[in-house]
């Protein structure tokens, strides 16, 4: 695969060719109509520096935070370059659905809309920006799809849960390591089923040094908003503690845009350090996260809450909030 391909399309794999410590994997999140079935599935696959290497699943069940990893060889594991399409084990992932046979979830879920992704340009190849062409940056990041409907069922612990008129999203991360220290959400349930809040703010190491990077997309009445630090916008505040993330940032064109999330206990799941899957983090899927959207003249474009929102604290967040 070659360097333009891999760039032009972050949904596909990457790993084709490394030869290094290397880890990709796709956050594949499912929520049932009620809201009440909510699950994380995590697909994919670590190598590490000596040659060893595994394939994984991971699970997270956003309603009870219990979570299941599910570690195959890594012979198991398969993925195209040029399309989100996964393999590990009896497992499927692709823009048409999944199809899981996993010790903690079993049941197929189809994709009944077809997927929305960051848009993908040549100078700016989705979420990632003109970063997206610097080779060896720690973490990379992908947005696959903001939503899509979901039809399907899945079977965990004896009990069926449908999944028919619910709402997915999909997206991916993939490199050498997670940050440092970050701060990630993401939710797709507000009260105009289109709108879509996807954000991290993160340590970046550049060269000898580091910065706060945060790249944010809130896609509302069919428009994109972008809040990232290679379009000029900024972080004006990051408060962090025990109960909440208050966060505002403001575009280069003067727009605002506030998000506040509640902090509520989640499960654990790994996470790739240098050498290994070994990293554990808490993620939940039952945040609510409050927005609120203003433009240069200060006329509110948005005021909402999300619901069944993923959110992950973690790491060194002075290094963020000291900035």
């Amino acid at each position: 695969m070659g360097l333009a391909t891999g760039v032009l399309h972050p949904e596909g794999f990457h790993g084709q060719s490394v030869r290094s410590s290397y880890f990709e994997g796709w956050y594949v999140k499912l929520v049932a109509a009620d809201r009440g079935a909510r699950f994380a599935v995590i697909p994919g696959v670590f190598l590490a520096p000596d040659g060893s290497g595994e394939a994984f699943v991971q699970v997270l069940d956003g309603a009870t935070g219990e979570s299941w990893y599910h570690q195959y060889d890594v012979s198991e594991f398969g993925a195209e370059a040029d399309r989100f399409s996964v393999r590990v084990g009896p497992n499927r992932f692709s823009d048409r659905g999944v199809v899981l046979d996993l010790p903690s979830l079993q049941g197929e879920v189809r994709f009944t809309t077809p997927l929305d992704p960051w848009p993908v340009s040549l100078l700016s190849p989705g979420v990632m920006g003109w970063y997206a062409w610097v080779p060896k940056m720690e973490c990379k990041h992908g947005v696959v799809s903001f939503g899509h409907d979901l039809q399907g069922s899945l079977t965990h612990a004896g009990t069926t849960s449908s999944f028919d008129g619910g709402r997915g999203y999909l997206e991916k991360d993939w490199g050498a390591a997670f940050p440092a220290g970050y701060v990630w959400l993401q939710t797709n349930h507000f009260s105009d089923p289109g709108t879509c809040l996807t954000g991290s703010i993160a340590v970046i190491p550049w060269l000898r040094s580091e910065f706060p990077g945060h790249i944010v997309g809130l896609k509302h009445s069919g428009v994109l908003h972008k809040f990232t630090t290679y379009n000029g916008a900024k972080t004006t505040r990051i408060e962090v503690d025990d109960d909440e993330v208050r966060w505002t940032l403001r575009s280069r064109r003067g727009a605002t845009l506030d998000i506040t999330a509640d902090r509520p206990r989640g499960g654990l799941l790994h996470a790739p350090i240098r050498t290994e899957m070994h990293r554990r983090v808490e993620e939940t899927l039952d945040a609510t996260v409050q927005v609120r959207l203003t433009d240069a003249d200060g006329r509110v474009l948005l005021e909402d809450t999300g619901h069944c929102a993923g959110l992950e604290v973690h790491g060194d967040i002075h290094r963020l909030t000291a900035s």
